[in-house]
């Protein structure tokens, strides 16, 4: 078992490797947007679903000034919401979709914009959400900042496909279109809730994805999560 994790590790570093070197000589130049329908953020995510609705007064976001700006020049589109559920639940949602996905979409990353806001990133753990469709590749964190205590989930979407939040999983993905000439698009989502009991929100997290997935139609929710593989 060991034996196979580190050969597929440097499988991996060989990929990397050769990518990187034939990279000058390979450089993408189909952006694959340009022939897929425009994404409208606001049109795509339902204002209600399920148990949920949204929140109507303006949602405070965690995005500095100067972030601001930057976001404008890596981001095509951004949406943020809030939304409640019959019990007063508060789920907050981040969306950002940027038709050219390169290096510097993750910059947005939660574990950055969050730790450039004053939170302390105190745990994370990759996951999965599953859902009606197939799973999702996620990522779990715990943000804090004085007594505001913050879980979240998030899962970025290169091209086709979810991909596991880190940093090689997403590089791979963008290198394998890089080698066929093209550029993809890509989508970070984030879903957030402000409570100090961490298992109970991940779980009305879960339950929110679940809702809203089921209520978009196909094209859209593969724009947004990617296709499903089980």
């Amino acid at each position: 078992m060991i034996l196979g994790s580190n050969l597929r590790t440097i499988v991996i570093g060989l990929m990397l490797i050769l990518a990187s070197a034939l990279a000058p000589h390979l450089k993408p130049t189909v952006i694959m947007a340009d022939s897929m329908a425009a994404v409208n953020l606001e049109q795509m995510i339902p204002d209600q679903f399920g148990e949920w609705h949204k929140e109507r007064r303006e949602l405070e976001q965690i995005v500095s000034p100067e972030n601001k700006i930057m976001l404008a020049k890596i981001y095509n589109q951004t949406l943020t919401r809030a939304y409640l559920d019959n019990y007063g639940t508060r789920i907050m949602l981040s969306i950002a979709y940027g038709g050219d996905q390169n290096d510097e979409m993750k910059i947005h990353r939660p574990e950055v914009c969050y730790a450039a806001q004053g939170f302390q990133v105190i745990k994370e753990k990759t996951d999965t959400v599953s859902t009606e469709f197939g799973s999702i590749p996620i990522k779990r964190l715990l943000a804090v900042q004085g007594n505001r205590i913050e879980p979240i989930t998030y899962w970025i979407r290169v091209g086709d496909k979810a991909v596991v939040p880190k940093g090689l999983q997403q590089k791979l993905a963008q290198l394998r279109y890089g080698l066929t000439g093209k550029v993809p698009d890509g989508m970070l989502v984030r879903v957030s809730s402000i409570s100090a009991d961490e298992k109970d929100a991940y779980r009305a997290q879960d339950d929110f994805i679940k809702a809203m997935l089921a209520a978009m139609n196909k094209e859209d929710r593969a724009r947004l999560a990617g296709s499903f593989q089980d």
